[in-house]
């Protein structure tokens, strides 16, 4: 029996350079994935850390990192109690040039059956890659609230 995931791709105008920018980037991401920032160096067993207000809210480590068509990295949530005792997951973007466009090709999976972390990321990776597309087309971001990261989901 296969273990849940979660797989979502888009189409992207723009370049897999701009595109892996806006993915490792602090001053990217921090105006699409709602304020949140990602920290490494992008070296294979660096560590990852995605901050939000100062505070940790997720953290891994680099397993693969491949400018720009790869990258991949371990991602243990640390902000939710009620999240924070489940197993390490792993997130992997894939990009591929598709003429002008670059289709984006997220796969985050290792969750458990029955766990609530699967239901948290899937109402949050499409309101923060809905941002990364539109801040790489249209060089705005949509007004999507934080609140939209936790529909579904009990966060205090």
């Amino acid at each position: 029996m296969s273990k849940p995931e979660f797989v979502y791709v888009t189409y992207i105008e723009t370049t897999p350079e701009r595109l892996w920018q806006a993915l490792t980037s602090s001053e990217f991401t921090r105006q699409y994935w709602f304020g949140a920032e990602v920290r490494s160096d992008w070296k294979v067993g660096s560590p990852f850390a995605l901050t939000l207000d100062g505070e940790v809210t997720d953290s891994g480590e680099i397993l693969e990192s491949d400018p720009p068509r790869r990258l991949s990295y371990s991602f243990k949530h640390q902000k939710f109690e009620e999240l924070s005792g489940e197993p390490i997951s792993r997130v992997v973007f894939t990009l591929e040039p598709f003429g002008s466009l670059v289709r984006l090709t997220v796969l985050h999976d290792g969750f458990v059956e029955g766990g609530k972390y699967l239901g948290a990321i899937s109402n949050g990776w499409p309101a923060i890659l809905s941002g990364l597309k539109s801040l790489l087309e249209r060089g705005q971001i949509l007004s999507i609230p934080r609140t939209a990261l936790n529909k579904g989901f009990d966060a205090k």
